[in-house]
């Protein structure tokens, strides 16, 4: 018998999302869920489409978060990553540099941090109406 006090699943269709700009060039992100008023500490959690160019630099979180790389050959921090990796992130933690020549597809979830309590983004990384330029970004480690 459930008990009243817990929660009911949600289930969210990709299809149910539109394409937004990610903060770095060549990335696209459809967040099925995300940091919202009413609820702040929903992850950020969908996939990623990158085009073959993309990339990012090294940079920094307070959250922690798993990627699983769908499609495409991925190189972060010199190694190459390829379809079937799932990729772990603790926090706090930085992320090496990342580049695609063939482009791919991640699955993100990005969630509370839980030992530094850091929350992750949605609004101005997931959602951007017009990307910065890379040197614009925050990326200090």
């Amino acid at each position: 018998m459930p008990k009243t006090d817990h929660q009911p699943m949600e289930a969210i269709h990709i299809d149910d999302r539109e394409w937004e700009t990610v903060r770095w060039p060549g990335q696209m992100g459809k967040m099925l869920l995300h940091p919202n008023p009413d609820r702040p500490t929903e992850p950020n959690a969908g996939l990623v489409r990158y085009d073959a160019g993309s990339h990012h630099p090294l940079h920094r979180h307070d959250f922690a978060q798993v990627w699983y790389i769908l499609e495409g050959e991925f190189e972060i921090g010199g190694k190459t990553y390829t379809p079937g990796t799932m990729i772990f992130h603790p926090d706090p933690h930085y992320e090496d540099e990342l580049s695609t020549e063939t482009g791919g597809l991640m699955l993100f979830v990005q969630y509370q941090g839980p030992s530094t309590g850091g929350r992750p983004i949605y609004d101005g990384r997931f959602n951007m109406t017009e990307r910065k330029a890379v040197e614009d970004e925050r990326t200090d480690i």
